[in-house]
């Protein structure tokens, strides 16, 4: 077997779905199903059971999940010790926003526990920049928010947040338990300022033009609600202080999570990076 066709496998088993998959690994369809059928004869068993809405994991489908992410981990163990050793290996990564999220914690400790060796530098971004620096060479990965322009990156959805409107806690509004875009139309909004990715303004400005004070950071936003009782928007579940309201919107598309490279960067603790961010926002 090929680590190649495993990485295949691994993804059909973790998306159920040969489209997902295939659009996850950048590339078509029929070269992934023929690679799995490949597979499926090699081992001599069938490893999905196929539907016209995806596919389930047979029981030799899940033994051999277990095994190809244990191979595939030590493959990238070997890569990176072999990196290390010719060098120092370090990996930096972008992150945008709050580095409190749990999913960062959890993504730290066994990131560190897979590879001890590696010095892992941080570089925490405004929200002026989606990408983290990613396309000006500053990071090697990044772990941020989409939408945003998506062009030359390669980008993994990790988990997906639903997104509230944030409002002064006197806000006459601040008492819904639930409100709609349209009903904020009047409303004055924070802004980032000129040149940020259009894709992204447009997406928390709630895909429409808005007026309001220029914003930068987080507390920025925040302050902006707090003294300028302009609104934002905000993932859910995130602590605020009391002051602050959070309403969810029923609406609003849902904010995803996500790791993002540099398409064709092969590094192999990118790759490893990526896996283990995936298992880390799973639970």
């Amino acid at each position: 077997m090929e680590l190649r066709t495993l990485r295949y496998f691994v993804a059909v088993a973790e998306e159920l779905h040969f489209g997902r998959a295939a659009a996850r690994l950048h590339m078509s369809q029929p070269p992934l199903s023929r690679a799995i059928k490949q597979l499926e004869a090699d081992v001599g068993a069938r490893l999905f059971s196929r539907s016209p809405t995806g596919v389930t994991l047979t029981a030799v489908g899940s033994v051999l999940l277990d095994e190809a992410r244990a191979l595939l981990d030590h493959a990238d163990r070997v890569r990176a010790r072999v990196s290390t050793a010719a060098g120092g290996a370090t990996l930096t990564i972008g992150i945008l926003g709050d580095g409190t999220d749990p999913g960062v914690a959890r993504l730290a400790a066994a990131y560190r526990r897979r590879h001890p060796g590696i010095d892992i530098r941080i570089r925490d971004t405004d929200l002026t920049d989606p990408t983290c620096g990613l396309r000006a060479g500053l990071v090697d990965v990044a772990l941020t928010r989409s939408p945003f322009d998506e062009t030359a990156l390669t980008v993994r959805a990790l988990r997906t947040d639903p997104v509230g409107v944030v409002l002064r806690a006197d806000d006459p509004l601040a008492h819904r338990d639930r409100l709609r875009l349209a009903e904020l139309s009047d409303r004055r909004w924070f802004q980032f300022p000129q040149g940020t990715d259009p894709v992204w303004q447009s997406y928390w400005n709630g895909g429409r033009p808005r007026e309001g004070p220029v914003v930068r950071a987080v507390q920025e936003c925040l302050q902006a609600v707090l003294w300028n009782g302009t609104v934002g928007l905000a993932p859910l579940g995130h602590d605020l202080p009391a002051e602050l309201a959070v309403i969810p919107l029923i609406d609003m598309p849902p904010s995803r999570v996500v790791a993002v490279w540099n398409e064709g960067d092969t590094n192999p603790l990118i790759r490893s990076f990526v896996e283990i961010a995936t298992a880390a926002y799973r639970h």
